[in-house]
C-alpha cells in the first residue's frame, strides 16, 4: 500500500471536536451491520466533502480502522483542499481495470485512515459506480475496515449518490442552514429512498451559533457540525433544517 501525507488538516475547535465525537456515538449506536456509509446533500457547497472526512478522522481517533472513498468523481475537492502534490491514481482507474486494488489503496499520516482517491476524470460516473468493480471494492472494504465513508456527489444535480446509495448500509445527507429549499431536500430524500437504501439521519452544517448565556456569537460552522441529527430512518425533524440551534 502507497502512503500519502495530507498537508492541510483543519484545527477544529472544542465545540466542533465534541459535535463530531456525538456524531460518531450516533452512528455507533446503530449496531454492527452499519459498517458502509454515503454522504450526500442537495447541492454543491453544503460541506459534505468536509463533514465525510472530519467524520472519517474522528471514528479514526478512536482507534477504528476507516476506509474512505472520495466517490465525487465529477467534481473531487480531497486533492487540492487537503494540499497534496504527489500525482495519485484512484477510483476511476480501478473502475476501468487500468489498476488492481492495492494500487490506488493509500496509507495516510492519520492514523487508522486509508484513503481511495478519485483518479482521473470520466465521462461516465454513474456507470462506473454501479459495475461490479465496484461492488467488489466495497466488498474488500466491509472484510478489512471497521467502516467505509464515501463521500458521493450531489444528489439534486447527479445520480450518482443513489447508485452508490443502493450498495450501502446506509446514507446520510448533509444539509446547509437556510441554503436550500425544503421542496429540494424532500426530493434528495425520495431519490434515496428509491435506491432502498435506509437514511440514517441528516446532518446541519454551516449554523450560525450564538450563546444564550453569554449573547457571544460564534460565527458560521463550514463542515463543522452542530444542531439536529434526524431520528435514524425517521425524518420527523426534517421540517426544521433551517432553524438556528444554540
Amino acid at each position: 500500500m502507497k502512503k500519502i501525507t495530507f498537508e492541510k488538516l483543519d484545527e477544529l475547535d472544542y465545540r466542533a471536536r465534541e459535535s463530531y465525537k456525538a456524531l460518531r456515538t450516533n452512528i455507533q449506536f446503530l449496531g454492527d451491520d452499519i459498517k458502509v456509509v454515503s454522504f450526500t446533500s442537495a447541492s454543491p457547497n453544503e460541506g459534505k466533502s468536509t463533514v465525510s472526512f472530519e467524520l472519517a478522522k474522528t471514528f479514526a481517533d478512536d482507534d477504528k480502522k476507516i476506509l474512505y472513498i472520495d466517490a465525487d468523481i465529477r467534481k473531487s475537492v480531497l486533492i487540492s483542499r487537503r494540499s497534496i502534490d504527489d500525482e495519485v491514481v484512484g477510483l476511476t482507474h480501478f473502475l476501468t481495470g487500468q489498476k488492481v486494488l492495492d494500487d490506488i489503496l493509500y496509507n495516510t499520516n492519520i492514523d487508522n485512515l486509508d484513503v481511495i482517491f478519485t483518479g482521473q476524470s470520466a465521462p461516465n460516473p454513474t456507470e462506473l459506480l454501479g459495475n461490479a468493480r465496484f461492488a467488489e471494492l466495497l466488498a474488500y472494504g466491509r472484510e478489512h475496515y471497521d467502516y467505509v465513508f464515501i463521500d458521493c456527489p450531489p444528489l439534486g444535480a447527479v445520480i450518482d449518490a443513489a447508485i452508490v446509495a443502493k450498495q450501502c448500509d446506509g446514507a446520510v445527507i448533509v444539509i446547509a442552514a437556510e441554503a436550500i429549499s425544503y421542496k429540494l431536500e424532500q426530493k434528495v430524500k425520495a431519490q434515496l429512498e428509491k435506491s432502498g437504501v435506509r437514511i440514517l439521519g441528516t446532518i446541519m452544517n454551516k449554523v450560525e451559533v450564538v450563546s444564550k448565556a453569554y449573547g457571544k456569537y460564534y460565527g458560521k460552522y463550514y463542515g463543522k457540525y452542530y444542531g439536529k441529527y434526524g431520528a435514524y430512518g425517521s425524518y420527523g425533524d426534517y421540517g426544521n433544517y433551517g432553524q438556528e440551534e444554540a
